[in-house]
């Protein structure tokens, strides 16, 4: 096979021929890899071999000579995915494969723009910024403009500028609207100044990539025709994840022929917090008229009810092009719905079924566990932990989270003050205007003498070694240790945990953050503060978190996988176990609230991937009660249950409800099929005892103080004998009375120690 020499001519066509890569492919599957000139949108479900024939429609231009490798530009979202592709056109083509420009967005547009960067004010040499590079830059930035950064933080900043760079907005087109309340409406500015930094510094950060490319695109039209001309075949993987400033560079591209084949699903379209726009995908067939559509639907995955079911849930969006899937194979077995009292119960048993599976000779690799949000992990975490069920985060683990480790060295240093690791994570954490040389100093010092840091701060303090407004910053914190150290022991360390966080300032650095991930770092730190009250010491505590963060179980028998759905995209598994699902946390009420209908739309699409994970056995379940942060609040199962069809579903009795009543409750009392769910028998009483909080607006339940008491019920002379009501654990005797604290029999779970505020009596529960 020959190809011109001239690599911006395109080789003439010859017959298509019958390669090994059309072998085995099914009718649409072949369509959309021998359909090569013209526009086309490959919509492809989960487990339909997209991957398949992305590399076949690749080899079938190649084999058909209707363009030469170097004229084809093949874009995926990760290197890792680019890295897949290539090994695969390898094997079906050969070393040609190698003059194909495959890589993901960024990588490929920063090729691009070495060639071209004088265009843009840049050397070709230029330096890609990570995130702490550009951090460190605007840091300084705010400084030279004299903006508050504990106001207007860096990283609040840089998510604001990468939101402008995402829409293929430069700082002249940022219009005032856009510019939002950041500063006073100055962030267009600080854009600009920002920008004007980076050439200074011969440096782009990764929305410059694209951004700058498009600039020059638009500018000189000379460069544009040349791309075009040499890059006359284009095809995109995960086609529904890009954003508008990737849109606009592909339509630039492939405005000249129009042969663009885009492969994606938008009923996976998932990434909407990072900028990408479902609307691309939905927008395809007017944006390129004439297009034709392909649809792949055979899954070679999962069984008929996981398909089924995951296709009735998702036909609920309005916003889809619409597909079904479906399966060549067997039926398979039921999805199992259950329902629990509360979430200690929900990760027992999902542990306990997990422990069956093995015994039945299950591989501890094919089991996931996937949640709607991080700090859900923790409670399964431990309870793995616990029974020594070997397991991996995809992702971090809960105790090794960045939050979690800076808020464990206060209270370390506070509990132990010679703990210099601990001393040496928080002592700019927050920010206390210590210097390279002031910390130096600090460890000079404790070397020569022998004492702890926290010892050669407090002397150092005392002397006239530093600047005074180190000095200053330096007294302070050694007060507040010493203050924290004479409390630690006299409250519960839940709360002192809780005051340690706000005095620092710690929990105000997140809250003052505007980052996307700010708010999940805050929900870790209340999951924390919530961990701790199971603990009478702060000490006990510490060493119990030792022990977990010790207790790495081996992985020779397999790794249960834990991870959130969104980390799952793209992954397989025979069973997967879905907990969680529940009004608030499922669909998440921050993304109602922040999104409305688009909110629900994409949480949708996170239950479809999350279902569609599983190749034979999915297991949902939702609780009655959840301590979510700190709060115990009453549940009602997600409005997602409500879509699964019966006929697909197997439900499970909602044992230790404490419902009082002696039939299993079934999902049928919850509500309708279709539709927001109602109360159900049971379930209304529960949600009049409810701890109300914002994410349980469904519920006119009365609000308790911090202490848990209800408005206008006193506090009580709890005596032995009295029967009471607790929120976990149900009805129960009084054993023992000391101060706050009581020990109660109670009928369900049996002894236990609980704080006296947190029960009630019978009579208040009406």
């Amino acid at each position: 096979m020959s190809y011109p020499a001239d690599p911006n001519q395109t080789p003439p066509a010859a017959h298509a021929p019958q390669g090994p890569w059309l072998q085995g492919l099914n009718a649409p599957q072949r369509e959309a890899v021998t359909s090569l000139d013209g526009p086309l949108l490959v919509l492809s479900g989960a487990g339909t071999g997209k991957t398949r024939v992305l590399t076949a429609r690749l080899a079938q231009l190649v084999a058909t000579r209707k363009a030469a490798p170097w004229n084809i530009l093949a874009v995926t979202f990760t290197n890792k995915a680019a890295r897949e592709m290539k090994a695969r056109i390898l094997q079906l083509v050969g070393p040609m494969a190698e003059q194909v420009m495959l890589g993901t967005f960024h990588s490929i547009a920063a090729r691009m723009l070495r060639r071209h960067a004088e265009l843009v004010g840049l050397k070709s040499d230029f330096t890609i910024l990570d995130s702490d590079d550009q951090l460190r830059l605007l840091k300084q930035l705010l400084d030279a403009e004299q903006i508050d950064p504990k106001r207007w933080p860096a990283r609040m900043l840089a998510g604001i500028i990468g939101g402008f760079k995402d829409r293929g907005l430069v700082p002249a087109k940022v219009t005032p609207a856009e510019a939002s309340d950041f500063a006073n409406g100055r962030a267009a500015e600080l854009y600009g100044l920002y920008q004007a930094r980076l050439k200074t510094l011969n440096a782009v950060d990764f929305g410059d990539l694209l951004l700058h490319m498009l600039t020059i695109f638009r500018e000189h039209d000379d460069i544009l025709r040349d791309y075009r001309s040499r890059l006359t075949y284009i095809m995109v993987d995960e086609y529904q994840d890009t954003n508008v400033a990737q849109y606009l560079w592909l339509r630039l591209l492939a405005d000249g022929h129009q042969n663009l084949c885009c492969v994606g699903d938008d009923d996976q379209s998932i990434y909407g917090w990072r900028g990408a726009e479902v609307g691309n995908i939905l927008r395809f067939e007017s944006d390129y008229p004439g297009a034709k559509t392909v649809r792949l639907e055979e899954n070679y995955r999962s069984t008929g009810h996981i398909l089924s079911a995951a296709s009735a849930v998702i036909s609920h969006n309005e916003q889809r092009l619409g597909k079904t899937l479906y399966t060549s194979d067997a039926q398979g077995e039921l999805l199992r719905v259950s329902g629990y009292w509360d979430g200690q119960e929900e990760a027992r048993t999902l542990s306990s079924t997990i422990e069956g599976l093995m015994r039945d000779g299950a591989d501890l690799n094919q089991i996931a566990v996937l949640v709607r949000a991080g700090f859900q992990t923790r409670e399964i975490e431990e309870r793995f932990l616990a029974i020594g069920l070997p397991y991996k985060v995809v992702g971090t683990r809960f105790y090794e989270r960045a939050e979690i480790r800076d808020a464990m060295a206060y209270l370390r240093l506070i509990n132990q003050p010679a703990d210099d690791l601990a001393f040496e994570r928080i002592i700019n954490t927050p920010k206390r205007g210590l210097g390279t040389a002031s910390l130096q100093q600090i460890y000079h010092l404790a070397r020569s003498t022998q004492t702890p840091l926290l010892a050669a701060a407090g002397a150092l303090a005392d002397s006239d070694e530093l600047r005074a407004q180190a000095r200053r910053a330096l007294a302070d914190f050694c007060q507040q240790i010493a203050g924290w150290y004479q409390q630690k022991d006299t409250l519960p360390p839940s709360e002192f945990a809780q005051i340690v966080l706000d005095e620092a300032g710690y929990t105000g650095m997140w809250q003052a953050d505007k980052s996307p991930d700010a708010p999940g770092r805050l929900e870790n730190l209340k999951e924390l503060i919530a961990a701790m009250e199971n603990f009478d010491t702060l000490g006990g505590f510490l060493e119990h978190i030792s022990l977990v963060m010790d207790n790495e179980a081996s992985s020779d028998e397999g790794e249960v996988s834990l991870m959130t759905l969104h980390a799952a995209k793209g992954l397989e598994f025979d069973s997967v176990f879905l907990p969680g699902w529940e009004e608030g946390v499922f669909p998440s009420q921050r993304s109602l609230d922040e999104n409305g209908g688009a909110g629900l739309e994409e949480e949708r699409r996170l239950a479809y991937v999350g279902i569609t994970r599983a190749r034979k056995k999915v297991y949902i379940s939702f609780t009655a009660n959840r301590r979510i942060h700190g709060l115990w609040q009453s549940s009602i199962p997600s409005r997602f249950i409500a879509e699964l069809p019966a006929e697909h579903i197997e439900e499970d009795m909602a044992q230790g409800l404490g419902l009082g009543r002696a039939e299993p409750v079934m999902l049928g009392d919850i509500g309708g099929r279709v539709g927001k769910p109602g109360y159900g028998p049971g379930w209304g009483r529960m949600a009049e005892r409810q701890i109300s909080s914002p994410r349980n607006s469904h519920t006119d339940a009365p609000q308790r103080d911090r202490d848990g008491w209800l408005p206008d019920k006193g506090r009580h002379n709890f005596e032995k004998g009295m029967r009471v009501f607790h929120q976990k654990f149900g009805m129960g005797s009084i054993e023992l009375v000391d101060a706050d604290k009581l020990e109660i029999a109670f009928d369900k779970a049996g002894l236990k120690k609980v704080v006296a505020s947190f029960v009630t009596l019978p009579e208040e529960m009406d």
